[in-house]
């Protein structure tokens, strides 16, 4: 899914720089220009961040799974 509609930049995209070494926005945005033009995705590409980081295993996942679920 596009997360950067600005810059073409996909969910997948994001997760792979992520899983090479990237752990913040700065660093994704660096690499892919996510976040770079109008701002609009900067939330859904933090949240995609957090969610390869943590593997879906902090509090916040939990709660959020179980709200949704």
């Amino acid at each position: 899914m596009y997360i950067c509609v600005c810059n073409a930049v996909t969910d997948r995209q994001i997760r792979a720089v992520v899983a090479a070494g990237a752990s913040s926005l700065d660093e994704v945005s660096m690499e892919l220009g996510v976040a770079t033009c109008c701002g609009c995705c900067r939330e859904a590409a933090q949240q995609v961040i957090h969610d390869v980081a943590c593997g879906g295993n902090c509090a916040t996942c939990v709660r959020r799974e179980v709200t949704v679920s």
